[in-house]
């Protein structure tokens, strides 16, 4: 089915946002939700910051789009977001620094979809101890704000209060609005008590429910042009958030949500889904870079370099090898990725960015084309061999972009061939 091009793009702005809160490892954090415990003292919930503290948060939006009433499609969105705490003010309050990147699904591989790097956008706020925002009014990220908000004093399991909060939306391309619109709600907290996860960790688990609605301005016409755009969205969102009390940050959480955008030219959007998400402290690289080059020099890997960059440390495998105009490895470089596969297995909690390169032969957009699907086979690959799925890999294809060697000597454009593997540390 032919997908709705404005239906896609309000998607991508409505749910990039889908969501984002503290910090801490979510791996084994499955929850038996039939395990509550109701019993027992109040608990006083804060946020606690750690200077040069890092995590991200790795969520994943699957959702049904109706036109009219009509299936449209369905679309998958993965949003990833990296924060670094970057001072701790009096009285708790913690200074982020955040950089948000929404990607969409790409065409199947042997071993499931591909997430595309897009364009990335970065934001700096300070948070409190009770989860209250303070952003200047430049930034569009993060859209939900003030959520979750604790209250300063114990709370007791079953035990429901209400605080207000906002969303803010980047309504730059469709109303050529410079800045945030700012939308309020009261979200309504529930303390559930205290649940077990499989590997027999508590949390505490809070549901927050709260509903949408306002009427967009009307967008600026300069030109006298009449087009669609939003005209009224209404909606609801229900989350489940699972808290690590000894770490004081959240550890995870699922959403199940409903929004309705009615256009000016009277069509009905309807998006229906669901939202889970992970949240995880990531190993620095950084101060790695000698230790990997060594690992990479004891292998005995042939045209494999190794550098910093400002995402993290990229392997970059030059001169690699595919079958004639195709993005089929060769058995060798399989040999190869195979021995870098243990590397790579040594940071469980970072992400991976596979990014292809071309010589500059052909056209730009057979360039692109090509690059895409080579930095995908790579990710394929490594999905197969066990290093990451494909959730924790994104790829990006850049084409003749970039070169790193000149393009006039066979030499130079063996080694612009090349693939990149970057360990994210950001």
């Amino acid at each position: 089915m032919k997908k709705n091009k404005f239906a896609l793009f309000i998607a991508v702005i409505i749910f990039s946002h889908f969501s984002f809160f503290a910090q801490t490892n979510v791996k084994g954090t499955a929850v038996n939700d039939d395990s509550a415990s109701t019993s027992g003292s109040g608990k006083i919930f804060t946020f606690k910051y750690k200077k040069d503290d890092r995590y991200r948060i790795l969520s994943r939006v699957n959702e049904d789009v109706l036109i009219n009433n009509q299936l449209d499609h369905h679309s998958e969105i993965v949003s990833r977001v990296s924060v670094h705490i970057e001072s701790v003010k009096a009285g708790g309050k913690g200074v982020h620094k955040a950089n948000f990147m929404t990607s969409d699904t790409s065409t199947a591989g042997e071993n499931g979809k591909h997430l595309t790097w897009n364009e990335e956008y970065n934001s700096e706020y300070e948070r409190d101890a009770q989860g209250r925002f303070t952003i200047d009014a430049e930034y569009f990220m993060p859209v939900i704000r003030d959520m979750p908000v604790f209250p300063q004093k114990p709370i007791f399991p079953g035990e429901t209060w209400t605080e207000e909060g906002y969303e803010a939306h980047d309504l730059r391309r469709t109303f050529n609005i410079k800045q945030p619109l700012k939308v309020p709600f009261n979200a309504v907290y529930v303390y559930e008590g205290e649940k077990r996860g499989d590997s027999g960790k508590k949390f505490d688990v809070f549901t927050v429910t709260y509903n949408l609605y306002f009427d967009s301005p009307s967008p600026e016409n300069k030109e006298g042009l009449y087009s669609e755009y939003p005209v009224t969205t209404t909606g609801y969102s229900q989350q489940k958030l699972y808290w690590d009390y000894d770490r004081s940050a959240l550890d995870h959480y699922t959403e199940t949500f409903r929004i309705t955008i009615v256009t000016s030219y009277g069509n009905v959007f309807k998006f229906n889904g669901t939202t889970e998400a992970e949240i995880t402290q990531f190993e620095r690289t950084s101060d790695d870079l000698d230790k990997v080059k060594e690992k990479i020099e004891n292998l005995n890997l042939k045209d494999v370099q190794v550098k910093n960059n400002d995402k993290g440390i990229t392997i970059s495998l030059e001169n690699i090898q595919f079958k004639a105009d195709s993005a089929v490895l060769q058995e060798s470089e399989k040999e190869k990725l195979k021995k870098i596969a243990v590397i790579l297995k040594g940071y469980p909690n970072n992400d991976l960015l596979i990014s292809g390169y071309t010589a500059l032969a052909g056209t730009m957009k057979s360039r692109l084309k090509l690059s895409k699907e080579r930095a995908e086979a790579v990710a394929d690959y490594l999905a197969e061999i066990g290093v990451k799925d494909l959730y924790h890999i994104f790829t990006k294809g850049f084409g003749a972009q970039n070169p790193v060697a000149p393009n006039n000597t066979d030499e130079g454009r063996s080694r612009n061939r090349r693939v990149e593997i970057t360990i994210l540390d950001k």
